[in-house]
């Protein structure tokens, strides 16, 4: 098991276009790929659960990973979630 914290950056959140990026890129994986905001936890593989989530900007979430490419994926899903999605 592998996990990191990260701050939203992104002044809207965890919108529509960012969070199905996610759920795209962790869908990826076989690695299980959850984000924990506070006592709530998301499926990162799932947009609705993701959206569900309702993480804001300035929100603290954690990503963890666990399976046989939790590395890679939680590389990916942080360096998701750092750019801010400021181009969407």
């Amino acid at each position: 098991m592998v996990k990191e914290k990260i701050i939203i950056s992104n002044p809207a959140g965890l919108h529509l276009r960012p969070a199905g990026k996610i759920s795209s890129a962790a869908s990826a994986y076989q690695s299980s790929v959850y984000l924990y905001k506070g006592n709530k936890s998301a499926n990162a593989k799932s947009l609705l659960a993701l959206l569900g989530a309702c993480i804001k900007f300035g929100d603290e979430v954690e990503c963890i990973c666990e399976g046989e490419d939790e590395e890679a994926a939680l590389a990916e899903v942080i360096e998701l979630l750092g750019t801010g999605f400021l181009n969407e």
